[in-house]
């Protein structure tokens, strides 16, 4: 089954500048017969576009639609295959697959309806005791389409079960958990089990219901293109400003974030501090949006049940510009409201730049300091480029050298991707001049790119820290520290696997002069390669750290080789000019050895290593009961291993941060703070908060899991512990006189 990664790679490895959307007005036809012409030619697998793809295409739609096979029947699909199956390729050549992509859509939208009322009559009507034996399949790959109607009446009663029995059992542990903990039930306001089931039903109905042509194109083109591999994908004029933010970190709006409700209302669940609507001073936390006006002209559009990325689009525009929004204040009565205007500003988001922090380990001349560089993605604006990771990167850098560091880690953890000029860029600063990555072209071209950075900035020990969310961009620096020696890599099992590259097109460049071109959209193609300088791509196989951590994620199915149509794993030869450094003065053996012992006598480690096998064997049993009592021992069982782990994880933590608070102190070095006189200590209540304030999650309040303790979760404490046995090492070494030469 084809896994949905479209969004989880959002800056992936661009190379492209995006402009501001225009008016609808796109003829999809014609669109699809470019874009059709542009996978083909410019594609990296340069595919053949014929039936055997178009059953891709087919495949893929469906499965867009209708992932866990609940709304169309047998009868819908085998009726779709015998049109459309063997000829989309076709239909899209010839201007003329917007109509069967419609057709399509039409009936899964008719049956969605028809799911949707089956659901609230049987909630409304069915009388369930929860007493059976019967059992739902959690991942439905390989479950059958429904035969008929009554058969999909059958699986959604069973649905329809399982959704209200979850929702019935969540309440009553939490409600459990509030009055152990003497605090008031958070969902005591809340509507019944089956009313609030209805309303997350309602809000995907609405969502389809307000699909126009631009939306169901972008789903069939998406299909397309994905097809191929999967990230090369369309992307709809809407999708694009969107992507625009993700690779610069910044955006024009009122600097707010908002939350869809079940009640169809749009939540402020966060406001950027010092940004428009801050400034402003009316809208407030928990406010709930019912209405937008653009343009603050008077035309006001009703939002309730509208997707949040329109209602998103509807409130962002261009700066200096107002927005207008029809609010119900947070803890207010429904239906009472007031009008608030706020003036768009470019809003920065901070959270996402690149920040340090120092780690002191003792004090004077025998401390050590370890910096943490965090880098949640390379990001960079074409349109400023002194707007850029690699700029960011360079100042903390300088700091750090100020502040003598011994040791440092790069924190790569999630970070999936970016800039490839960017992380060329930056890899310099760790091993100067030198090629840094290989690109291989669809024509079998290899071109090496190499950073310019004559001196390495800095050349002091250093370590990676990686996860399956390390994409991309972030595996081309990892990649590249490893095979140079420069740094020991520590994480999961492996990175995620993409070792391709991406370029978006303008489908509207390609399309005949006098056509309607506004809104055409973007194809993001997959035309490149790229290779780490010792010949081995990371496609599927990622980037294997030289100290593997256990994971839950190696259990599930995380990353490319998980991924239909990924292209292959290869290797080509190593770079021209590529000499490493000499791998025996990274001391990996030995940290290996200290690293295995610590984390055997681990406790985090050991619970670790049970979920795993527990989550391993819930995978493969791959069902949930419909049993009350069965699924109430459950939770007893799972009460009684939290609690267990929280007694334990108390008394240890304490005595934690009592040997931190004794031995260890944490500075802060954001872009904010390096020009400051002295490194201000961590906080990480007041840190949370600098750059938004958030809803309070009622949730996550009567969650009474111990904080792990300064802040430093099992992963990271241990990476730091092997970070602080290689500064040993080194230092001994130089002592020595014992560390080789390059």
């Amino acid at each position: 089954m084809f896994k949905n990664l479209r969004r989880f790679l959002a800056p992936a490895l661009a190379l492209w500048l995006v402009p501001s959307c225009g008016s609808y007005a796109a003829d999809f036809n014609l669109v699809g017969r470019e874009m059709s012409r542009m996978l083909k030619n410019g594609h990296y697998a340069r595919l053949p576009f014929n039936e055997k793809l178009s059953a891709r295409f087919f495949d893929v739609y469906i499965e867009t639609l209708d992932p866990a096979k609940l709304y169309f029947l047998k009868s819908d699909i085998e009726n779709f295959s015998k049109k459309y199956k063997s000829n989309l390729h076709a239909l899209l050549e010839n201007e003329n697959a917007l109509p069967a992509a419609s057709e399509i859509f039409e009936v899964f939208r008719s049956r969605l309806n028809e799911r949707i009322t089956t659901a609230k009559d049987i909630l409304k009507n069915e009388k369930f005791t929860f007493e059976s034996d019967r059992w739902v399949m959690n991942d439905r790959e390989d479950a059958e389409w429904p035969a008929d109607k009554a058969a999909a009446r059958e699986e959604w009663k069973l649905l329809m079960e399982q959704a209200l029995l979850s929702e019935v059992m969540r309440r009553e542990q939490i409600e459990q958990r509030a009055n152990e903990l003497g605090k008031e039930n958070p969902f005591k306001d809340e509507p019944s089990p089956q009313e609030k089931i209805i309303l997350r039903y309602e809000r995907v109905l609405k969502f389809y219901q307000e699909f126009d042509t631009e939306e169901v194109a972008n789903f069939f083109f998406s299909a397309v293109a994905r097809s191929h591999d999967p990230h090369s994908e369309y992307l709809s004029a809407r999708e694009l400003e969107q992507f625009k933010i993700g690779v610069s970190n910044e955006l024009v709006g009122i600097g707010a974030v908002l939350k869809a409700e079940d009640d169809g209302a749009t939540k402020i669940d966060g406001i950027v501090n010092n940004g428009p609507a801050d400034k402003q001073g009316d809208l407030q936390l928990g406010d709930r949006v019912v209405a937008v006006d653009s343009l603050n002209n008077g035309e006001w559009i009703d939002i309730m049940f509208m997707s949040l990325d329109k209602v998103v689009e509807k409130i962002r525009g261009k700066e200096k510009t107002s927005v207008a929004l029809k609010v119900e204040p947070a803890g207010g009565a429904t239906g009472e409201t007031r009008i608030i205007i706020i003036e768009r500003e470019v809003v920065t988001m901070k959270d996402g730049l690149a920040t340090a922090e120092i780690y002191q380990y003792g004090e004077g001349d025998e401390a050590t300091r370890l910096a943490v560089l965090r880098l949640p993605s390379f990001y960079f604006d074409y349109e400023d480029r002194s707007k850029r990771v690699s700029t960011d990167v360079e100042v903390i850098l300088n700091r750090l050298k100020e502040e003598k560091i011994d040791g440092l880690a790069i924190d790569l953890r999630g970070n999936g991707g970016g800039s490839l000029e960017e992380v060329r860029r930056l890899t310099g600063f760790f091993v100067g001049r030198g090629p840094v990555v290989q690109i291989k072209k669809t024509s079998g071209h290899i071109e090496s790119l190499n950073s310019d950075y004559r001196k390495p900035l800095y050349t002091g020990p250093m370590v990676v820290f990686t996860d399956k969310g390390s994409a991309s961009a972030s595996e081309i620096l990892a990649g590249a520290l490893q095979d140079y020696n420069r740094a020991i890599v520590i994480g999961e099992s492996s990175t995620f696997g993409k070792g391709t590259v991406q370029q978006p097109m303008d489908i509207a460049k390609w399309m005949p002069f006098l056509s309607d071109r506004e809104r055409a959209g973007y194809v993001k193609l997959t035309i490149q390669k790229f290779y780490r300088v010792s010949g081995d791509s990371t496609q599927k196989k990622g980037v294997v750290p030289d100290i593997i951590f256990p994971s839950t994620n190696d259990v599930m199915e995380v990353g490319e080789a998980h991924a239909d149509f990924a292209l292959p794993f290869d290797r080509i030869r190593k770079a021209g000019d590529f000499t490493p450094f000499n791998r025996q003065n990274l001391f990996v053996p030995m940290l290996q050895e200290k690293s295995i012992l610590r984390r055997s006598k681990n406790k985090d480690f050991i619970y670790l290593k049970e979920d795993i096998a527990r989550i391993k064997k819930a995978i493969d049993e791959n069902r949930t009961s419909l049993n009350r009592e069965v699924r109430r021992t459950e939770i007893k069982e799972n009460e009684v291993r939290r609690k267990g782990r929280n007694k334990e994880r108390i008394e240890r933590f304490a005595k934690m941060e009592e040997e931190d608070m004794s031995s260890l102190k944490i500075f802060r070095l954001t872009l904010d703070d390096v020009k400051a006189e002295k490194l201000p200590m961590v906080d990480r209540e007041k840190d949370g908060k600098r750059h938004m304030r958030r809803v309070k999650d009622e949730l996550a309040d009567l969650d009474d899991t111990p904080e792990w303790p300064s802040g430093i979760d099992a992963d990271k404490r241990e990476g730091l512990e092997i970070l602080r046995d290689l500064v040993g090492a080194v230092k001994a070494g130089k002592v020595a006189g014992i560390l080789k030469k390059p």
